[in-house]
């Protein structure tokens, strides 16, 4: 299968540069999966494709504001640092730029001293391991040092921090958000629940690899990055009273796709634990614990668009994205949704 055929034409002004200024006044574009029927609806009108008895499953991962900027402490150069993930409590697995400047023993200055790091090691594709050191709490100084790891796509500056995270966001530790979900309300998740659906909260911290594009020919030479995923037994359970009841599972993301892809067995059923996912879905994947999907609008030749591919049929997944080409919806992480049902 050829990383080609997963192509399709953007014109640059359709990828959104600001967030809305209200969350869930985007589009939605709905995807029979089955039938390659579009329709075109706003986004509170998932209302009205959900019903009781359906489990709507989040990824309540919190984006950490992981970019740094700081200067070689020998000669006084400017560097930047993203925080990919955490290996021990201190030492962090990082992208920095440059990274020739980033020798094992460079030590870096951040915040005038506030913050201090050492390269350790040179890891995996250049990342660098970074120990860090400081007084008082790291989460307080990564707050007031740290900026929001947007991706290389999004050219403006983001005002509120606050815009790049969900409302729901409870754990600390993604690289990137679960943009799907970044166009619920608090007031829209209560008609939800009000509904008679249940709402399942999955962690899967969001890393880098989110944004590295595919650079193989033939997708199944693709090796995906590993990401930390945690499922509690009441979340796992409201899954599979849902599956067992006769309701939907419908997952925000397909970050919260690949949890419960992930941490499912065979049968479907989702079970509670922790551990590091590499899951990748392509066309041709038989899913297991999904039955509908809330996701953005995504990249050209990106895993993501193979795994809506893999729910909807790759000939119905570019069609809808044609369309929405045509109509003119905003893509990517700031955009508008779709619906695969």
């Amino acid at each position: 299968m050829n990383v080609s055929e997963f192509n399709f034409d953007l014109p640059q002004e359709l990828i959104a540069q600001d967030p809305l200024e209200d969350r869930s006044s985007s589009r939605l574009l709905v995807l029979d999966k089955e039938t390659g029927e579009i329709r075109h609806r706003g986004f509170r009108d998932l209302l009205s494709f959900l019903r009781a008895g359906d489990c709507l499953v989040i990824n309540d991962t919190k984006v950490i504001p992981a970019r740094l900027y700081g200067v070689k402490e020998e000669t006084g150069a400017r560097i930047e640092v993203l925080l990919l993930k955490r290996k021990e409590k201190d030492v962090w697995e990082t992208l920095v730029k440059p990274g020739k400047k980033a020798r094992p023993g460079t030590v870096i200055s951040f915040g005038e001293g506030l913050l201090r790091g050492e390269v350790t090691e040179v890891a995996e594709e250049g990342n660098r391991l970074i120990r860090f050191s400081y007084q008082g709490i790291f989460e307080e100084i990564l707050d007031r040092l740290g900026q929001m790891p947007l991706p290389p796509y999004i050219t403006h500056e983001l005002r509120d921090k606050n815009r790049y995270q969900t409302v729901y966001a409870r754990h600390d530790g993604s690289a990137a958000a679960p943009t799907a979900g970044l166009h619920f309300t608090e007031e829209l998740l209560k008609e939800i629940e009000d509904m008679g659906v249940t709402i399942a909260h999955v962690t899967l911290h969001v890393g880098l690899g989110t944004f590295r594009p595919v650079k193989v020919e033939n997708i199944l030479d693709h090796h995906m990055h590993s990401e930390f995923y945690m499922v509690e037994e009441e979340e796992a359970e409201k899954v599979n009273r849902a599956r067992r009841e006769g309701g939907r599972v419908v997952c925000v993301g397909t970050t919260s796709c690949r949890t419960v892809e992930s941490a499912s067995d065979e049968d479907g059923i989702l079970k509670a634990g922790s551990g590091w996912t590499d899951i990748f879905i392509y066309p041709g994947y038989k899913f297991k614990v999904l039955d509908c999907l809330v996701t953005n609008f995504h990249l050209p030749e990106s895993t993501l668009v193979m795994l809506v591919s893999a729910l909807a049929g790759r000939e119905h997944v570019l069609h809808a994205y044609q369309e929405a080409v045509r109509e003119k919806y905003r893509f990517f992480s700031f955009g508008d949704a779709m619906l695969i049902m």
